[in-house]
């Protein structure tokens, strides 16, 4: 009788984590992490400095190798197999702190960039598909300008344009706007509220506890490397059961 429902399960869940060690040297960053996302979920991770929150969304596609547990994306556990990363990297994006936007190239040669070389895409559909996605982001006019001519809130948006145009079926967002001057912090939220009422899934490590309340379906809590809380936005806002959550959105909120 069981069998229905854990097929079911597994069609729905997007990303799975089980049991997940990370070490730096004899440090133990991230500690027996278990967490389902599925498909269409927003989920926020949030916590203090230090507490292993960019640790464990770099370990989603392997920009951090972990060491203990299991990781499955999409059906594919992540292990050292190269062509098991470029099959994760190729279905999850990824957007950064600093942008991380190639200086030499223009918007659009970002944006096209992936598309051509990984999807093997022709040339002149990457860059419609490109101009689509800076039309979504709301600067298809910065398209033939660099970087370095944008503003911050403006290449964050570029990063999120260009991330979308592999059509991942997962986002990751690691603290997008915490390099962001605060003018410009509303206008990549902006952004990523429409990604979540499409029903893109996304995983987000922030600070905006805002943006966590209005989007997010589930909130993870973390602390010396391990979830605390998890649980929807009005559990922990309004009801955390553990001190340290309570303590953590006393200094946040107040």
């Amino acid at each position: 009788m069981d069998k229905p429902c854990e097929s079911v399960e597994r069609e729905t869940v997007a990303l799975q984590i089980r049991g997940l060690g990370k070490w730096y040297g004899a440090f133990q960053v991230l500690r027996n992490i278990d967490l389902d996302i599925h498909q269409g979920e927003r989920v926020v991770i949030c916590g203090p400095s230090g507490s292993g929150k960019s640790s464990l969304i770099r370990c989603m596609n392997r920009l951090e190798e972990h060491q203990e547990g299991r990781i499955v994306v999409d059906g594919v556990e992540l292990t050292g197999q190269l062509k098991r990363i470029d099959r994760v990297r190729s279905e999850v994006g990824m957007v950064f702190q600093h942008f991380n936007l190639f200086p030499h190239l223009t918007i659009l040669e970002n944006c096209t960039l992936a598309p051509r070389w990984v999807r093997k895409m022709p040339r002149r559909q990457a860059e419609e598909l490109a101009m689509h996605y800076l039309e979504r982001v709301r600067i298809p006019d910065k398209a033939h300008c660099y970087p370095s001519t944008l503003s911050g809130g403006q290449q964050q948006r570029v990063a999120i344009a260009r991330a979308l145009c592999m059509n991942p079926r997962v986002m990751l967002f690691d603290e997008p706007t915490s390099a962001l001057d605060p003018e410009m912090i509303k206008e990549v939220l902006d952004t990523m509220v429409q990604l979540a009422e499409e029903g893109m899934t996304m995983v987000c490590v922030t600070h905006e506890m805002g943006f966590a309340r209005k989007v997010a379906d589930k909130v993870v809590f973390m602390d010396a490397g391990q979830i605390v809380e998890y649980g929807t936005p009005e559990q922990i806002f309004t009801r955390p059961s553990h001190e340290r959550t309570q303590r953590f959105l006393g200094q946040l909120l107040h």
